[in-house]
């Protein structure tokens, strides 16, 4: 395990969900061993590895759920409805305003007058 070196974002990027959730147990059980260290005493470069993997595990969940979120929206493309976390965020009040053509919209006796 000691081969280990900081991944990279874009690395992971081409990698499948599988592969991924593969390296996440994989540098989780690393981080479960160099705590182990920790406690008994291990070397300082052990220590000093903590972080590294930390960030590393946190770089691996942001490019799977960055992966989650795209299939989701490729998923949702072009439907009628979509789930609350896919819709632009904006402001609530911006998204509870009336859209262009309701505003702008008409009634029959206005548009004869």
């Amino acid at each position: 395990l000691d081969k280990m070196v900081k991944v990279k974002a874009f690395e992971l990027r081409n990698k499948t969900s599988k592969e991924l959730l593969k390296e996440l147990d994989d540098m989780k059980a690393e981080l479960a061993q160099l705590r182990v260290a920790k406690v008994s005493g291990g070397a300082a470069s052990k220590l000093a590895k903590i972080k590294i993997v930390r960030k590393s595990i946190a770089r691996i969940l942001t490019v799977y759920n960055q992966k989650q979120k795209a299939e989701a929206r490729k998923q949702y493309a072009g439907k009628k409805y979509m789930p609350l976390d896919l819709r632009p965020k904006k402001t609530r009040k911006i998204r509870r305003a009336l859209k262009t053509e309701q505003k702008y919209a008409k009634t029959q006796r206005t548009k004869t007058r």
